[in-house]
């Protein structure tokens, strides 16, 4: 699947929720997985793919499982603490920047099952996923930075991507 980059416009739609599971969602899910995993990311929303739906795949490659994290209609419920770490995007090729996110989050959502689910988790995954649920509402991780750096990133960024 093709990644769509800055400053294409759909990175800025805002996603609709996911009414139901059908095969041609669960075979979305394993293509952008496939994207993800070949693009080297730890995460991917539809919307990065064009598709304005509330989905996004993490990567799940930890000591205890080796399954990717499929999210449908995702909704951080709680979060707690606060940390500066270093972010990139597949939409955002070669750029980095630090970020203020949350520590620890609290996710409610559906499974590919259509049953509802909840997770708690800290550190990179949650900040992975506080990315990737940015990316369903427009938003992207340079709209976090301080004026000073976006002006700084909107310059450098486009000067290099042409």
């Amino acid at each position: 699947m093709e990644i769509k980059t800055y400053p294409d416009p759909v990175l800025r739609k805002i996603c609709d929720p996911v009414k139901n599971v059908t095969d041609e969602l669960l075979t979305l899910c394993d293509n952008m997985v496939e994207t993800m995993r070949l693009a080297q990311g730890a995460g991917l929303a539809a919307i990065q793919v064009g598709l304005p739906i509330r989905l996004c795949v993490l990567e799940g490659k930890t000591k205890r499982q080796d399954k990717p994290i499929i999210l449908l209609n995702p909704v951080i419920v709680e979060s707690d603490l606060e940390e500066v770490g270093e972010e990139g995007c597949l939409s955002l090729p070669k750029f980095y920047e630090f970020v203020k996110r949350a520590k620890k989050v609290l996710v409610k959502g559906m499974t590919l099952k259509e049953e509802s689910f909840e997770m708690e988790c800290e550190g990179f995954l949650a900040r992975a996923i506080q990315h990737e649920l940015d990316h369903l509402d427009g938003v992207l991780f340079v709209d976090h930075l301080s004026p000073v750096k976006k002006n700084i990133f909107k310059k450098k960024y486009l000067k290099d991507t042409k």
